[in-house]
């Protein structure tokens, strides 16, 4: 049974993207998602939420660039929740962006905000395409579904290596990333250890890569970071296979109780997997244990 991390790292894709030392391979990233060619990285301005967390984790990236606020997330499983989760981020940084520029939102005059963008990078192996997530597809179905006050779209791309071939070649160290990522995969499909094919990895990424000295330099951030990820997909994948084999719902929440339970899993997290609050699930963990 693999375990989850209690704490709370940062993935390797922001880890790579949100560094202000590595404020270039942002604008790239940018560029390449927006079909610009902005050449001075030093407008970016992150505010990447560090001081709040939401079910048990923060946002991965998020910045302002000419009045564009940019909400990144990359996701190793496909989740079709990113349009609440989005909003909630989206509120939390408006939040901060009217307290910093001291904007009056009581008064007469309109208060002028960035312009949100929210983009999920999708490396999953369920096989998706690119798509539109949208807040309107959670909605109760129904009248007073139709027409609703709120609508959040989220642009999902698969950035695995060989997908969007276009967008990979734009932002050299998005391609990069993605070719680390399918390396580990082939690595584990060895019979590797999760640790021993994250430096396999490293060691085998080729000269010319930009990102290969940082990786390099950071190798045992980088190692927990892929193995704290590859985990949380393991126990995800194990969560959906259990689910599938009881044929009901509550498979899946008994196995979720049971690994908080044993340990395995923090309860936060266990919460978010099971669309609860803390308390909710606390109280259903006593209940079915």
């Amino acid at each position: 049974m693999p375990t989850v991390n209690r704490e709370y790292k940062d993935r390797l894709f922001s880890f790579l993207f949100g560094s202000e030392s590595n404020k270039e391979w942002t604008l790239s990233l940018y560029n390449a998602v927006n079909d610009t060619n902005y050449t001075n990285s030093e407008d970016i301005r992150f505010t990447t939420i560090e001081d709040a967390v939401y079910m048990g984790m923060k946002n991965d990236l998020s910045f302002i660039l000419f009045q564009v606020m940019n909400i990144y997330e990359q996701q190793s499983t496909y989740n079709p929740n990113m349009p609440v989760r989005q909003l909630m981020y989206a509120g939390k940084l408006y939040d901060k962006y009217i307290q910093r520029n001291k904007l009056n939102i009581y008064g007469k005059k309109v208060a002028r905000l960035p312009v949100p963008k929210l983009v999920t990078f999708y490396n999953g192996t369920e096989g998706k395409d690119d798509e539109i997530l949208r807040l309107s597809d959670a909605f109760e179905p129904g009248e007073e579904g139709a027409g609703a006050d709120i609508e959040v779209r989220v642009r999902m791309i698969n950035i695995n290596y060989g997908q969007n071939r276009e967008i990979l070649k734009a932002c050299r160290p998005l391609m990069e990333y993605a070719w680390l990522v399918e390396q580990i995969r082939e690595n584990r499909g060895a019979e590797m250890d999760i640790e021993k094919a994250v430096d396999k990895a490293i060691d085998d990424i080729p000269e010319e890569y930009e990102i290969r000295m940082f990786l390099i330099g950071h190798r045992a951030e980088v190692r927990d970071m892929c193995i704290t990820e590859y985990n949380e997909a393991e126990t995800m994948r194990m969560i959906r296979e259990e689910s599938r084999e009881e044929g009901r719902e509550e498979g899946q929440m008994e196995l979720l109780a049971k690994m908080v339970k044993s340990g395995d899993m923090s309860l936060k997290k266990a919460a978010e997997y099971a669309k609860m609050t803390v308390e909710q699930f606390s109280v259903y963990g006593k209940q079915v244990l």
